[in-house]
């Protein structure tokens, strides 16, 4: 028999929807999925009734949305629901009367990566360093991704069974490791209070990262967008803008390490997200790898940790079925 539900997962800039069919064995198939901008809906409700406009009026009556923010825990929810980077709300108390289903699973969006990471195969995982071997079966395994912010989780599991922990991971400060993040985080002082490491490490930091580096140099530069310096960057047709991709990825490889050793994730680390699929092959090449393991004492730990990326299409959705499916099995 197959389950129908509605999985939703919703960042700070998209909200994706699809139809995910669940077995009574627990394997998960996802429709192609639909992609609605946050900033053309007042609310979610008003994403949703477009979402089911577009399927023809009528959707199954279970719901599991994957939330760029805090949840709570699915015993005790938050009474409001406020995302991270959206002016979005929830309240779940009425998601029943205001969607129109009977069941509904509300988790964090990197909780929803983890449940993913769980349950995905061998050959959704692209090898970014340390050994080439697959994740382990029993331990912890840290999970990260930038974005619009930066998002973070972790899994412990122990064969086939499996616990998602969400966190805030990507609020921890910014550490700089030389001169030229002294002078970044310098940069960003001068307009926040304090610099979280998603200051640095996501999708938007690109544009200080670029404007610092230009400063350094004494260089004018124009006023680019976050898209247009990946685009640079990434291609190597503008040498300051390849400059920031590259000290993204490092600063990236350091905050990867970083948590996995504050989270023990010696199964493995996991990096998703669209951002880190874009520069996958970037990341292959610079200075990542290094920065992972370049843990003073703890360096040879580090270099025995298989760090991987994840090509599953669709994690959050096919992360937020999961998780679902774990609540109501």
């Amino acid at each position: 028999m197959m389950h129908e539900v509605v999985v939703v997962d919703i960042g700070g800039t998209h909200a994706r929807f699809a139809i995910a069919r669940i077995g009574d064995d627990g394997a998960i198939a996802l429709d192609e999925p639909d992609t609605l901008h946050t900033a053309d809906h007042a609310s979610f409700q008003t994403a949703w009734q477009h979402f089911r406009e577009l399927r023809g009026g009528t959707l199954p009556p279970a719901v599991s949305m994957a939330i760029a923010g805090p949840v709570g825990s699915p015993g005790n929810l938050n009474p409001v629901i406020r995302f991270t980077n959206n002016p979005w709300i929830i309240r779940p108390a009425l998601i029943n009367e205001k969607l129109e289903v009977e069941r509904f699973t509300l988790v964090n969006d990197f909780a929803a990566v983890a449940h993913a990471v769980a349950r995905a195969d061998d050959s959704q995982f692209l090898h970014l360093a340390g050994p080439d071997t697959p994740l382990g079966s029993e331990g912890t395994i840290s999970v990260l991704g930038p974005g619009t912010g930066l998002g973070v989780a972790h899994l412990w599991r122990s064969g086939s069974q499996y616990r998602v922990q969400a966190t805030e991971g990507g609020h921890i400060d910014f550490a700089p490791l030389d001169s030229i993040e002294d002078t970044i985080l310098a940069r960003l002082r001068s307009r926040h209070n304090r610099v979280s490491v998603e200051r640095v490490v996501s999708g938007p930091a690109i544009v200080d990262i670029y404007e610092a580096l230009a400063a350094m140099e004494g260089r004018s530069v124009p006023e680019l967008d976050a898209i247009t310096i990946w685009g640079l960057g990434t291609s190597g047709e503008d040498s300051l803008a390849a400059a920031a991709v590259d000290r993204f990825c490092l600063s990236l490889g350091s905050a990867a390490g970083d948590l996995a050793l504050a989270q023990g994730g010696f199964a493995g680390v996991v990096i998703a997200g669209g951002l880190g699929y874009r520069i996958r092959d970037t990341l292959l090449t610079s200075g990542f790898a290094a920065r992972f393991k370049g843990k003073g004492r703890f360096e040879s730990l580090m270099a025995n940790i298989p760090v991987k990326l994840i090509v599953h299409p669709q994690p959050g959705l096919f992360g937020a079925a999961a998780a679902f499916a774990s609540e109501h099995a």
